[in-house]
């Protein structure tokens, strides 16, 4: 699918499988799929794009939001409501507190004719925060094609491995697909893509590899680094703007760009002042560590330690993170 892949950079395995997994419209999918990798890793985006894409009819739920049972089943419940009524705003909202209510529901709504013959998916991400609710309730989801005996797929997106999600007393095995972490090469490909309309692509695929250069070693977080490119963007192609420099001209603009990178290195990273504090600091030369309103924690780190004990405190972080 030519569109999908344009759409989706640097994932087509994990796209490749799941297009495998779902099949076509009327077949039975697997009854439940784990998705989990690091965070920025692109699975709620890949999961979102493929089902929007293929046209599915499907339920996203995240559960930092629905953080009760039952803001969890009835936002799921209404959903599936909305899909299957004629005419918007006609149905009316449904109520549920247990998963015993949910299952009867599930299937009453499920019957309507637009769904009756086609898979329905619940896409429930951090799905990590299923674990502080209901027992019943992660066992129950991973039967649910077989309690509800209706054609139904759940996926869960976590930032944790299965084994550490998985249920003390037992459950249904979910098919796990894992989202690495995105290359170096992979996240020049996907920033560059974000390149504005008014600067040639060769352009702004030299920032960002010099953006990479900098950055790479502390921080792997693809919307940490989309969030940097777009803010110190201004600052790299200021010498073309006042006509000081050509787009060519890479050493001047790497000389016009570097201190700046060094003090987003302590600051922007960190998100100790905002974007707009961070354009006022860039055009007033001010140093970083004036600024009114920073964390203790953050003013002792950014003012007493190196920059090289800097990066191996975030990296050894990220390290932690990824062993949980």
């Amino acid at each position: 699918m030519p569109h999908l892949e344009n759409v989706v950079l640097c994932r087509e395995s994990q796209v490749s499988t799941l297009q495998s997994l779902f099949g076509e419209r009327h077949h039975f999918s697997f009854p439940s799929i784990f998705i989990y990798g690091h965070t920025a890793s692109g699975k709620t985006y890949v999961t979102q794009t493929l089902l929007k894409t293929l046209e599915l009819p499907h339920v996203f739920v995240n559960c930092v939001e629905c953080f009760t049972l039952r803001l969890l089943l009835e936002h799921i419940l209404n959903k599936l409501n909305h899909l299957s009524s004629s005419e918007d705003g006609c149905s009316t909202e449904i109520t549920c507190e247990t998963f015993n209510d949910f299952v009867r529901l599930f299937k009453q709504v499920t019957a309507a004719e637009n769904l009756k013959d086609q898979t329905v998916y619940i896409v429930l991400d951090k799905a990590e925060y299923l674990r502080d609710m209901e027992a019943n309730l992660l066992p129950g989801f991973l039967r649910l094609q077989e309690l509800a005996d209706r054609n139904v797929t759940v996926l869960f997106l976590s930032e944790i491995v299965w084994e550490k999600f998985r249920p003390n007393t037992g459950c249904f095995e979910p098919f796990v697909l894992y989202f690495p972490d995105y290359s170096i090469g992979n996240l020049q490909k996907i920033l560059s893509h974000d390149h504005p309309p008014e600067y040639s692509a060769d352009f702004y695929a030299a920032y960002i590899n010099i953006l990479l250069g900098v950055f790479y070693t502390v921080c792997r977080d693809l919307k940490e680094l989309r969030h940097l490119a777009v803010l110190n963007f201004p600052k790299y192609c200021e010498p073309v703007v006042k006509g000081e420099a050509s787009e060519r001209d890479t050493r001047k603009l790497w000389r016009n760009i570097e201190p700046h990178l060094k003090k987003a290195m302590q600051t922007v990273y960190l998100r100790e002042i905002s974007s707009s504090q961070w354009e006022k600091l860039q055009k007033d030369d001010t140093d970083p560590g004036q600024l009114k309103g920073i964390k203790g924690s953050i003013e002792t780190v950014t003012r007493d330690t190196s920059l090289a004990n800097y990066q191996d405190t975030v990296n050894t972080k990220e390290h932690l993170v990824r062993k949980q």
